[in-house]
């Protein structure tokens, strides 16, 4: 199977982050690197590496932009990362080993949190469907960010890969906030009876702060973590600060 996995890497001024990426591919043919016209050293990161094919294309929406990554794909299957997912070994020795049925349309994939390149002992960060047959799979759009639509059967690998994002603070702020923005969008035009828990209490505005603080910090144990735990904790509760502003300034500029 590994022989006939294409790696896609969206990537936009990810100097800090693809290097390492990359790096952790080289046993891929080809690796499609979708860049949205990058104004930093991305560009010439990927071309040091003879396996990486760099494609440029103006950004309009995630989901646009990954189901173009997927189109320029040949092999069966796809493998779609952010420049900030590093391949683990536990997840090489297990991609290696896999046993594919024809009914399995996609693999979901567990991750670990890394902080400061140091990985923690939990994170918020959902498994993903990251590897998927590239004719059976459609990625659509779902608020901030893009779901990939899976018809068929779906496996659950057990080894992680890391998410370890470099990028400076300041660059972290402005990305939660253009997040935010479209994140209130989709709550807001959602019936509110099919909305998760966590949902709910976004719109609340009050309690997902207060919540997602105290679930990082003690239900996932990152407070034993020391200083980094603290610093994942904080940007969780952060982001969801940010919604809770966007959603109170829609509230307010609604009144009359």
């Amino acid at each position: 199977m590994i022989e006939d996995i294409t790696p896609v890497v969206l990537t936009y001024n990810e100097a800090p982050n693809i290097r390492r990426c990359l790096e952790k591919l080289s046993w891929a043919k080809r690796v499609v690197v979708l860049d949205s016209v990058s104004s930093d050293d991305t560009a010439a990161i990927v071309r040091e590496f003879p396996n990486a094919e760099l494609v440029e294309r103006r950004f309009d929406n995630h989901t646009a932009q990954w189901n173009h990554g997927v189109d320029l794909a040949q092999t069966r299957w796809v493998m779609s990362l952010d420049a900030d997912y590093v391949l683990t070994d536990a997840f090489m020795t297990q991609l290696r080993t896999l046993q594919v049925e024809d009914e399995v349309e996609a693999f979901y994939v567990p991750f670990r949190c890394c902080v400061f390149g140091k990985p923690l002992r939990a994170c918020l960060y959902p498994p993903r469907a990251m590897l998927f047959r590239r004719d059976r799979c459609l990625y659509v759009a779902d608020g901030h960010t893009q779901l990939l639509h899976v018809p068929g059967k779906s496996v659950l690998l057990t080894a992680p890969v890391d998410h370890d994002d470099r990028k400076p603070l300041s660059r972290w702020l402005v990305s939660q906030d253009n997040y935010a923005k479209l994140e209130v969008v989709k709550l807001m035009a959602t019936d509110p009876t099919t909305l998760r828990l966590q949902d709910r209490l976004r719109l609340k505005m009050i309690y997902a702060p207060i919540a997602t603080l105290l679930y990082t910090l003690f239900a996932r144990g990152v407070i034993l973590d020391g200083w980094r735990g603290w610093y994942y904790a904080f940007q969780r509760t952060l982001a969801e600060i940010l919604l809770s502003l966007r959603l109170l300034e829609r509230k307010l500029s609604d009144e009359p």
